[in-house]
């Protein structure tokens, strides 16, 4: 899975109504699909494209199929963000030390 096929996954609407219906936990579509704006194929499509990108996946129970976030996708997107957020820090402290320097009496 690379971050910009996750990014792409999650640039519809409805595909992160449906990776905030799994925060909860595993779920089938059938109970994904209630209360969302879309129908139930159109959910399994959905599914499909968020599966391919690595942020879900899914096991059989019995005639159904049971969705949930896959742990190692989601990791994955997470560390590339995570890398923006470790930059904006340390720009932040070495700001934070140039000010607080500049204030310090001598």
């Amino acid at each position: 899975m690379t971050y910009g096929n996750a990014l792409h996954a999650l640039a519809d609407p409805t595909r992160r109504l449906v990776m905030e219906s799994l925060r909860s936990g595993p779920r089938a579509v059938g109970d994904i699909a209630r209360g969302m704006p879309v129908s139930r194929p159109a959910v399994s499509q959905h599914l499909k494209v968020l599966k391919e990108a690595g942020l879900v996946t899914d096991r059989a129970e019995g005639t159904r199929r049971v969705y949930y976030i896959d742990p190692n996708g989601l990791a994955a997107l997470r560390a590339w963000l995570d890398q923006f957020w470790d930059k904006a820090l340390g720009a932040f402290q070495a700001e934070t030390e140039k000010s607080f320097e500049k204030e310090k009496p001598e």
